[in-house]
């Protein structure tokens, strides 16, 4: 028997393992990640149809690295496990304040700190009246890695947000960013991030742990006001999954290419294929490079207890793509 609660965030959905899952070993989030063999039955039974789909998201919940932080979390989807989920950090921060994970003052500001595989991440969360209204996070260092890659007969490049994205207009493959289009992106996204394996563009410098390609990001532009810009964007990740909030990390990776352009004071209003929307800032600067600042909101949409029937055929079920 295994529960959850579940949320959306920008249509993007996210579900919460709160009980029923093994112990993960490992001293560390990002040790945990590569200790999975014995929870992964249940990453399949719940991401995986009939429980799941294709496009299905989720986390496991497991300790902080120190008593810095108040969760640590393993992202997966139908394909293993995520470095980076800035749409399930958005989701998680609202959880922990609506579960009572995090003490929070009903009309104020409170922020719930997650150690996540690609570092530590702080999610500060508004409530006014007890409700919460919104979630403004702060990622990982981001930056660039490469511009102008030629690879797939197109051009694009190539950053880092808590996972390493490739970015291009939709244009370049003759098409934009909408519903009827989503076919035909998803199999550009695929053919590019088979293209991209063995690149050196997808080598995290300092740890292999982060490498690979996670997503291909294409872009259409709807304006521009000086500095601050204004994008429709859909994400390929995975193996061909299709991100229907404007994916936080690879927010996060597309601001770190902006802002080489257009300065720190850059802004991005970044809407989804499906008309949600993230806005994004700089907030500052390490030695690694940007650190990015994305709003955002989360709504719970279910609490749910799934069983797997030992007569099930089907056992932990499966995937039609």
């Amino acid at each position: 028997m295994i529960t959850t609660v579940d949320y959306h965030t920008g249509g993007e959905p996210f579900r919460i393992v709160t009980g029923g899952v093994p112990d993960i070993p490992g001293a560390t989030v990002l040790e945990r990640r590569s200790a999975t063999d014995g929870v992964d039955h249940v990453r399949r039974l719940l991401c995986h149809e009939p429980r799941g789909h294709a496009d299905m998201y989720g986390c496991f919940l497991v300790p902080p690295d120190d008593p810095g932080a108040h969760l640590g979390v393993l992202f997966w989807h139908k394909d293993g496990y995520s470095t980076a989920c800035r749409h399930g950090t958005i989701a998680l921060a609202v959880h922990a304040v609506q579960e009572g994970l995090v003490a929070a003052d009903p009309d104020g500001v409170t922020d719930v700190v997650i150690d996540v595989p690609s570092g530590r991440v702080t999610a500060r969360v508004a409530r006014a009246g007890g409700r919460v209204t919104g979630v403004t996070f702060r990622s990982v260092p981001s930056w660039v890695i490469a511009r102008g890659v030629e690879v797939a007969g197109v051009s694009l490049d190539v950053s880092y947000g808590g996972a390493i994205y490739a970015s291009l207009p939709a244009a370049a493959v003759g098409l934009s960013v909408e519903r009827e289009h989503l076919p035909a992106l998803i199999a550009h996204g695929r053919r590019i991030k088979a293209a991209l394996k063995d690149h050196p563009a997808a080598r995290h410098p300092g740890d292999e742990r982060l490498s690979g390609i996670y997503g291909v990001i294409f872009h259409d532009e709807l304006s521009a006001d000086g500095n601050a810009l204004h994008q429709r964007n859909v994400t390929v990740f995975a193996d061909g999954e299709v991100d229907r909030s404007p994916c936080g990390s690879g927010t996060a990776a597309r601001v770190a290419l902006l802002a080489t352009d257009h300065g720190d004071g850059v802004t991005l209003t970044h809407d989804s294929v499906i008309g949600t929307r993230f806005t994004a800032r700089v907030a500052g600067r390490t030695a690694e490079g940007i650190v990015p600042e994305i709003d955002g909101m989360a709504y719970r949409t279910g609490r749910h207890t799934f069983d797997l029937d030992p007569a099930d055929p089907l056992g932990t079920g499966f995937v039609l793509r």
